[in-house]
């Protein structure tokens, strides 16, 4: 466990340091439904409804008991621009002496004399990988001759994008711990046509053609037996963000009309459905053009046989397995081969087929003892895929069914509903239509080709969401064209019959589980962890009562960008929301001639005097500050809702940077207004998180 680092609560008309008392914001209005909003939400019905809502309050509050998050930006001070014309932009800064450097070791012998057999290396567990770097056995130079590079690298742009550093490696380098190749698990089999309605009923039913395996998932494909993936139309999408966003993000309309009844379960405020998210069929087509594949087997039906293991199945049973598929099915829907990094003995079973002696030692290379360090640089560097490493080493041809041994399954990616369903299903115009609304950020990473690639789940949304769009612009652009307005939003798009396989998933997650329709909450949520929350302020809004309050702490980079979900959070968002962003201005301008400078000489007062300096931040009002900063600035309202009976504090976003720095935001709140010391602040929200006060959903 790292030490907690603490740093103080500020003091200020929402943080008050070393008082234990939680306070109700005195200021503070209430959550309200106005009467508009009530005759609204009151005529919905709430057929199937999921028992997380309850039924409708009576009592109408006025319009002016609103919860508001207080100020807490601090005034600016008239006296902030005669310091800043005080700088002087040509004084010349102090140096300072370099601190010197501490080595402790320059080679893997002298790390692992540091780390010995016994204990005391916690000093280095912060800079170690895990992966065995230092157990690395050194590769000799030839007696006699300088280290340096004897084998000739594949000459591509795939392999370079690798940067591996091989040291003095040759063709006839001796290797020594050489991974061994797993036992293979997979083969496929010749398929006559009269047995395939005989001993594979449900497959008569599926199609095998390229168009069919690009949007429908095999059957064998089980989520949770024995029910099967339901392919949801796609209702409506549409762009969250602006033009410029750092990423971009998507909401998708799922019309879930015809989904299985399961057990009595339906879909909740806070939970979350399984998208089964197909590889990109661009991709698909490269690696088998690759593997050398010939086209007129790839769509051609096969028997497929398994010795053991769930695959190609999602959760089912550990068994051998007998059923029918195709290459390119098999290659779609069952193997990830964009998401987990390339392993050991994948490395080896493509030095097992390559062809060309330097790819060959080079792969051999990476498997053995003397390439340890190469590997984990490869595992832990820029993120590399199967499509990749077959360009950058294009001699290997291994066969598709030992592929199958060495790459993991592909597994659905869950997304958290951002809506009320009931809510949503009660919408004007959708004639008895169930929805289920989605938000989907787009995860990209740098590619060898100089461009970018995106994630299998959000890359598969992302290209569901731009032909959507696509067709939607044009009707508009037809609707103009003819002097009228669009008659029906949305209908070119749902024209398309695009289908997101999807199931019902994990509607008793912690957000959904420890959600209630009653009692104080903070909702603090950064980027699109903030998806969630719009759901439970829709389910708010509908039952609220005067005992409700919410506060939203919503982190963002640039509002003008990023901000999700604006303006569609309620009469109320302005006063419930506190937006944060972390993007900041440049720096304020110290000298005359730079941006930001007014010119003198404006009035008669003010000829002769020097020019004044206009800082950017305070043109603009931007300070780059995170959701952690202003949890300890709403250090009052944390405390006090996090100590009320019924109070919750929900936590939705990414773990690293914002899930930690949260986490860490919270101590401090407790540190300071409860008076306790770092351990005893720890052991404080975990005990809320036990009591289900405390909801942290991060990834």
């Amino acid at each position: 466990m790292m030490e907690h680092r603490h740093q103080s609560i500020p003091t200020c008309a929402t943080s008050h340091p070393n008082d234990p008392i939680p306070h109700e914001p005195g200021e503070t209005p209430l959550l309200n439904v106005t009467s508009q909003l009530r005759r609204k939400f009151g005529s919905m019905s709430d057929a199937r409804s999921s028992g997380a809502s309850s039924p409708p309050s009576t009592d109408v509050s006025t319009d002016s008991s609103a919860p508001s998050t207080p100020l807490t930006e601090p005034q600016e001070m008239d006296e902030l621009t005669d310091r800043v014309e005080k700088l002087r932009p040509s004084s010349p800064e102090r140096s300072r002496k370099r601190k010197p450097s501490t080595t402790y070791a320059t080679n893997s012998e002298e790390i692992r004399k540091l780390l010995g057999s016994g204990q005391g290396t916690n000093m280095l567990q912060k800079y170690c990988c895990g992966d065995g770097c230092c157990m690395a056995e050194a590769l000799p130079a030839p007696e006699g001759q300088p280290e340096r590079i004897f084998l000739q690298p594949p000459d591509n742009d795939a392999f370079r994008f690798l940067g591996l550093k091989m040291g003095s490696l040759t063709l006839t380098s001796e290797l020594t711990n050489i991974t061994e190749l797993p036992e293979q698990r997979v083969t496929f089999g010749p398929l006559r046509r009269q047995s395939l309605a005989e001993k594979f009923p449900d497959e008569a039913q599926h199609g095998h053609k390229q168009d069919d395996v690009n949007v429908y998932p095999p059957t064998y494909m089980k989520p949770h037996p024995p029910y099967r993936i339901f392919n949801a139309p796609v209702y409506g999408a549409r762009e969250l963000t602006k033009p410029g966003a750092e990423k971009r993000t998507f909401h998708f309309d799922l019309d879930v009309t015809e989904y299985p009844a399961e057990g009595g379960v339906d879909f909740k405020v806070g939970g979350a459905v399984g998208i089964c998210p197909p590889n990109d069929p661009n991709v698909v087509e490269d690696i088998m053009d690759q593997l050398g594949i010939p086209r007129f087997q790839r769509d051609k039906p096969v028997r497929l046989h398994t010795t053991g293991g769930r695959w190609p199945t999602i959760w089912g049973e550990e068994e051998a397995r007998e059923m029918v598929t195709t290459r390119r099915e098999v290659l779609t829907w069952t193997l990830d081969i964009s998401s987990v990094p390339p392993t050991k003995p994948l490395l080896r079973l493509l030095a097992d087929y390559a062809e060309a002696p330097n790819e060959k030692q080079v792969l051999l290379f990476m498997c053995s003892a003397q390439g340890q360090a190469a590997f984990c640089d490869l595992r832990t560097g820029p993120h590399i895929t199967l499509q990749q490493l077959l360009h950058a080493f294009p001699s290997s041809k291994p066969p598709l069914e030992a592929l199958c041994t060495m790459l993991n399954q592909l597994m659905p990616r869950f997304y958290s509903l951002s809506n009320d369903p009931h809510v949503s299903s009660a919408r004007e115009g959708l004639s008895g239509r169930r929805l289920i609304e989605l938000a989907v950020t787009i995860h990209e990473t740098p590619a060898y080709t100089g461009t970018h690639r995106t994630g299998v789940g959000s890359g598969f949304l992302e290209r569901l969401a731009s032909k959507f769009v696509h067709a939607e612009q044009q009707a508009e652009q037809h609707a103009a064209t003819s002097g009228i307005s669009n008659p029906h939003p949305g209908q070119a798009g749902r024209n398309l019959h695009l289908q997101v396989p999807m199931f019902r998933g994990l509607m008793s997650n912690p957000l959904s589980r420890e959600f209630a329709s009653d009692g104080p909450m903070v909702l603090i949520g950064a980027g699109v962890g903030m998806a969630p929350f719009r759901g439970f302020i829709l389910n708010r809004l509908k039952n609220a009562n005067c005992a409700n309050k919410i506060w939203l702490i919503q982190g963002i980079r640039d509002a003008m960008l990023d901000e999700i979900y604006c303006g569609e959070l309620g009469a109320h968002e302005s006063e419930i929301k506190k937006v944060v962003q972390s993007r900041a201005s440049a720096p304020p301008p110290v000298g005359e001639h730079e941006d930001g400078v007014e010119s003198a000489g404006g009035s008669e007062e003010e000829e002769g005097k020097p020019a004044r300096v206009v800082p950017e931040s305070r043109k603009e009002g931007k300070v780059a500050r995170y959701v952690q900063d202003e949890v300890r600035q709403q250090a009052d309202i944390v405390w006090f809702v996090i100590n009320a009976v019924d109070g919750r504090v929900f936590v939705c976003g990414s773990t690293k940077g914002m899930g930690e720095g949260v986490e860490s935001a919270l101590i401090d709140v407790a540190m300071d207004k409860g008076g306790l010391d770092a351990e005893t602040a720890r052991q404080f929200w975990e005990g809320k998180k036990e009591a289900g006060q405390y909801i942290a959903e991060t990834w």
